[in-house]
């Protein structure tokens, strides 16, 4: 626990000029999860940084794509585009419009996982395998998307920042201009060494 919270405190200072300190005292990490590195992400947002623990054995086509499109910087100042009160931000399109991605459809990875406050899944079209980079997280449980949609992570720490992300209007949930971004999303193991 002592190595995660170094180094997710080097990475905050690395990210922002805010009081690393006090963004650190600000998560409540379960030490009960000894997250692995190699399969926690950073994402920082105006608000906080967020962790997110992956789940390659629920997923492991997703977590693979998801990680390799970090490391290529592709999340970096993408917008949250589609976020419904009481549901969920989505996020993941380069084109901020909802209809792009990265270009690469990925087979569906259903499972038996709930949708639950702080899950991660992948957004997809109405084929199961049309995932593509675009995901969202959620605000409150989501049971109707059990089992239709591919979960591959759950948000650890900095759900408070999640919440304070701006909101869409309409049932849509489309964002107007200014969206908020993911400002940088980086593997801990990329920033533990």
């Amino acid at each position: 626990m002592k190595r995660f919270l170094l180094s997710l405190l080097v990475m905050i200072s690395m990210m922002t000029t805010a009081n690393a300190a006090s963004l650190i005292d600000s998560y409540k990490v379960d030490p009960a999860l000894k997250l692995d590195p190699e399969n926690t992400l950073l994402m920082e947002l105006k608000d906080g940084v967020v962790v997110i623990h992956l789940y390659p054995e629920l997923a492991p086509g997703h977590v693979a794509r998801i990680k390799e499109l970090v490391r290529e910087k592709f999340y970096d100042g993408i917008v949250f585009h589609r976020v419904i009160e009481g549901f969920m931000a989505q996020t993941g399109d380069p084109t901020g419009t909802g209809r792009g991605g990265s270009g690469k459809n990925l087979k569906a990875e259903f499972g038996n996982t709930a949708f639950q406050r702080g899950t991660v899944g992948m957004a997809r079209a109405q084929s199961p395998d049309s995932a593509d980079s675009q995901f969202f997280i959620c605000f409150q449980p989501a049971s109707f998307l059990n089992g239709q949609y591919t979960v591959f992570g759950q948000v650890v720490a900095g759900m408070a920042a999640v919440d304070k992300i701006k909101r869409g209007v309409g049932d849509s949930g489309s964002v107007p201009a200014p969206q908020d971004t993911m400002i940088r999303v980086v593997v801990l193991a990329d920033v533990a060494k």
